[in-house]
């Protein structure tokens, strides 16, 4: 990430030394291209004292690269916003993940207690089928209603155990 960061400075720092930088000094504009002065499109670096040059010179190297340094500190603040959009997102998937599961142990749970009230049923089912069938207070179709409820609890059960 750094090397981008260099390597596109590099190519800025390049771009602007072959591109005329504009200073205004003593009420005059002029444009400098590498170590050369102009007014109005005219050469006029040597009828410029060396004071003068030195101080026109100076001024274009500092707009420069504040330009430079600018055109860096928006490019950094465009990466820390990308990163932190990233990250917004990251934690926005990490909590959809995290409802997800919660929502999957909620279902587990509810899928033990149903599993362990129909086994309670299946087994009071049970008992009180043996209990009526010793006491003698069946008869052949309440014996087969009671054998057939405790079948479908059994298939309940195994659903039950199924889901889990």
């Amino acid at each position: 990430m750094n090397l981008k960061i260099i390597f596109a400075a590099v190519i800025v720092v390049i771009g602007f030394s072959t591109q005329a930088q504009t200073v205004v000094k003593d009420g005059k504009t002029y444009e400098v291209k590498k170590d050369a002065i102009f007014i109005d499109g005219q050469d006029v670096t040597a009828d410029l004292s060396t004071d003068n040059k030195v101080s026109i010179l100076e001024s274009a190297r500092l707009i420069n690269e504040a330009t430079v340094l600018k055109q860096q500190a928006e490019k950094e603040a465009k990466q820390l916003e990308k990163e932190r959009v990233k990250a917004e997102k990251a934690l926005n998937k990490a909590e959809k993940e995290q409802k997800r599961a919660e929502k999957a142990l909620k279902k587990k749970e509810k899928a033990q207690e149903h599993f362990e009230k129909t086994n309670k049923k299946l087994n009071d089912a049970k008992k009180k089928y043996e209990k009526l069938l010793k006491k003698g207070k069946l008869s052949p179709n309440d014996q087969e209603k009671w054998l057939e409820k405790i079948e479908d609890l059994k298939e309940d059960l195994e659903k039950a155990q199924n889901k889990m």
